[in-house]
């Protein structure tokens, strides 16, 4: 007799690793994400390229959604920074988090708190933007929304 086994993919633990080493920011900046970047890699001397091999797909009520991801590499070191868009079409990528335009998900090594002081006074300075805010994994409920 046969028995069948299924594979569980535990998205707790999938979560856990993806964030791990990694700091999230919440930016408000009511502006669209290509205009977004383009300021972050004009002022900032940043390099932020859409990845579309990494967009977010979400259906909800029987449509498709689709959150675009910007990303740039540090040269030289491991570190990855990934913007995401928070909105598309009226809904969100983190539901809880409405208020917000932007991810900013830095991956790869840990960064100096001076390092992060320094790019998030930075992107505090850029026109247009609101707030920024540091996020905490806890706080955030769709933690698995953010996996590519």
């Amino acid at each position: 007799m046969a028995t069948s086994s299924k594979l569980i993919i535990d998205n707790e633990a999938l979560a856990q690793e993806f964030f791990e080493d990694s700091i999230l920011l919440g930016i408000v900046a009511p502006v669209k994400d290509y205009q977004f970047s383009w300021q972050l890699n004009q002022m900032l001397g940043l390099n932020f390229r859409v990845n579309n091999d990494i967009e977010i797909q979400l259906t909800k009520k029987k449509r498709k959604y689709f959150f675009s991801i910007y990303e740039y590499a540090l040269p030289t070191t491991s570190l990855i920074h990934y913007l995401y868009n928070n909105q598309y079409d009226g809904e969100y990528l983190l539901p809880e988090f409405k208020h917000l335009d932007f991810l900013w998900l830095i991956k790869g090594e840990l960064i100096a708190n001076e390092d992060l002081n320094i790019l998030i006074q930075a992107i505090r300075s850029l026109p247009g933007v609101q707030l920024v805010t540091e996020m905490t994994n806890e706080k955030i409920k769709n933690k698995q929304h953010l996996i590519f």
